[in-house]
């Protein structure tokens, strides 16, 4: 299947709005858009094509499409290109699973390596997340709630752990945008997110665990009802 991108749906990179590096620009703009449906699984992707939609080089998007397939969004066949990949329910709820157990021992070996300048990080990126649940706007907050989970993974330190989550990019992004669309998830993450910080800044590991582990389950729930029931 070959998909066509039309405005709006995949607009073209203002030069002037942000200086990251092209190809990060365009990792996060295609990114969303398998996110958000708008490229859908098993869809061809053509460098040229999406290049063309965002008004830029092919050259960043290609580097954006390797990043992608290293998370698991993008697929490369032999001699028939990259396409979206096929992500089901099920493959998802799966994977969110095993995500929690995870994002369970990120967060109590960010409790026990934490130091003072490592709370001040998490305290600014949970006020972001704040922000963000006030406006309202869902990839706005997906970001913010991702920044925080980053900034958590980097504060723990632990390289293999880091490349494990990374690995399952593709399922966190869905199920979190999932997740968020729901009308009270947002202020209840928010609520989960605060309590596992005092844990962590209480270097409380095992209740920093143990609420990381039950929020992200708690959330593929609300992503995945049906397929989430025990």
């Amino acid at each position: 299947m070959v998909t066509t991108l039309a405005p709006p749906a995949l607009t073209s990179l203002p030069p002037e709005e942000d200086l990251r590096p092209l190809a990060d620009r365009a990792y996060e703009r295609l990114r969303e858009a398998i996110v958000e449906g708008i490229l859908i699984p098993g869809a061809k992707l053509s460098e040229r094509g999406l290049a063309a939609a965002l008004g830029i080089s092919a050259q960043p998007v290609r580097e954006a499409l390797r990043r992608l397939e290293a998370e698991g969004m993008v697929e490369t066949r032999p001699r028939s290109g990259s396409f979206v990949a096929p992500l089901d329910t099920p493959r998802l709820v799966e994977m969110g699973r095993i995500r929690a157990a995870l994002e369970g021992a990120a967060a109590g070996l960010a409790a026990r390596r934490a130091g003072a300048a490592d709370i001040a990080v998490l305290r600014s990126r949970l006020a972001a997340m704040r922000a963000a649940t006030g406006t309202g706007d869902p990839a706005m907050l997906r970001r913010a709630n991702e920044a925080f989970h980053d900034a958590l993974h980097t504060i723990g330190g632990n390289a293999f752990l880091i490349r494990s989550l990374h690995a399952l990019g593709a399922y966190d992004h869905i199920g979190r945008a999932r997740a968020l669309a729901a009308e009270d998830e947002p202020r209840q993450a928010l609520d989960e997110h605060a309590a596992i910080l005092d844990a962590i800044a209480a270097r409380d590991a095992e209740a920093a665990e143990a609420l990381m582990r039950a929020h992200t389950l708690r959330s593929l729930a609300v992503a995945f009802p049906e397929e989430s029931r025990d």
